[in-house]
């Protein structure tokens, strides 16, 4: 039984926005880049005030993604946005983690929670909130690094990143996306077991030879590189080039009501644009699960309903 249920159809916060409709909202939605999304990311964070705001938030997430078959989530957050706000630590996380445990419940989604730092901040924020969620730390699965790429790169984040590793994190990273293959490279020096997107890697053989001999998976996120202007069309997304060359590459769908389409939008895009076959979406299917954090018997499971899936459809 839910702790909560959403309640949309209610004023609750009554926080001023610069849109006067949803509608009109969408149409700002035609970005120019990161920075452009970054900035409505951030005005529309700021209608969550309070632990339920958190939890209704990502119920609805979940609830999205388990109709789509999703079977596990890993889900970023970013709580210096709200630490900004004086939004307890606990009230952030609190809300997340109790529509996880209801959704694991309801709807048998299993997700999992990433904190990450922004890296347009400096190393001491990212170690003060380090220090702030430490008392959830059981219930958080790892840490990353996301927000502006270009000139903040991973390096910017040593400490933080050790710091994290000694605490008992799985670590992951933003790197590849605006910014260069530098910044992959830069990651994967730092002992990252993930990199999300990746995609400036495809340009670099000698780079993308070290994810796959080196086994860290790459989060492609292919509709989130279209509408923030990264490709300009997916027909040359370089998903074949990693896959080919052994790279743990798997799709996934960012910020999705941003950019046009959660985790089967994402697929079908990139199946449409560079003709995909129903066995190569299978195996992406399969790397989700070999690249997630989750445990081996968890990704046993997941494994194993793809090919169940896929048996039954062939």
């Amino acid at each position: 039984m839910s702790r909560r249920r959403c309640s949309a159809s209610r004023p609750r916060n009554s926080v001023p926005l610069r849109w006067p409709s949803a509608a009109a909202m969408r149409a700002d939605y035609d970005f120019t880049g990161l920075q452009h999304f970054l900035q409505l990311y951030w005005a529309g964070g700021t209608v969550l005030c309070r632990r339920e705001d958190f939890y209704d938030l990502t119920a609805a997430y979940l609830r999205r993604a388990a109709g789509q078959g999703v079977r596990r989530a890993e889900m970023f957050f970013s709580p210096e946005t709200f630490l900004d706000r004086g939004i307890p630590v606990a009230d952030q996380l609190g809300g997340v983690l109790d529509a996880i445990d209801d959704a694991r419940a309801d709807s048998g989604i299993d997700g999992a929670l990433l904190v990450i730092a922004q890296r347009h901040r400096d190393e001491t924020s990212a170690l003060e909130m380090l220090d702030a969620v430490d008392p959830h730390r059981d219930a958080i699965l790892g840490v990353g690094l996301g927000s502006a790429e270009v000139g903040n790169p991973p390096s910017k984040f040593a400490r933080f990143f050790a710091a994290a590793r000694d605490r008992g994190y799985r670590l992951t990273c933003h790197a590849g996306e605006e910014g260069p293959g530098d910044y992959v490279r830069d990651a994967l020096d730092l002992g990252v077991e993930r990199i999300d997107h990746g995609y400036a890697a495809a340009a670099h053989p000698d780079l993308v030879a070290r994810l796959a001999d080196e086994r860290v998976p790459v989060t492609l996120c292919p509709l989130s590189n279209l509408r923030l202007r990264v490709v300009d069309d997916l027909a040359g997304y370089p998903v074949r080039e990693f896959t080919d060359a052994g790279v743990l590459a798997t799709v996934n769908s960012d910020d999705p009501p941003f950019f046009g389409g959660y985790v089967n939008e994402n697929y079908a895009a990139l199946a449409d644009a560079v003709g995909l076959g129903s066995a190569e979406i299978a195996a992406l299917a399969r790397t989700s699960f070999l690249a997630s954090f989750a445990g081996p018997a968890e990704v046993d499971r997941g494994v194993a309903a793809v090919d169940r899936y896929e048996q039954g459809s062939s």
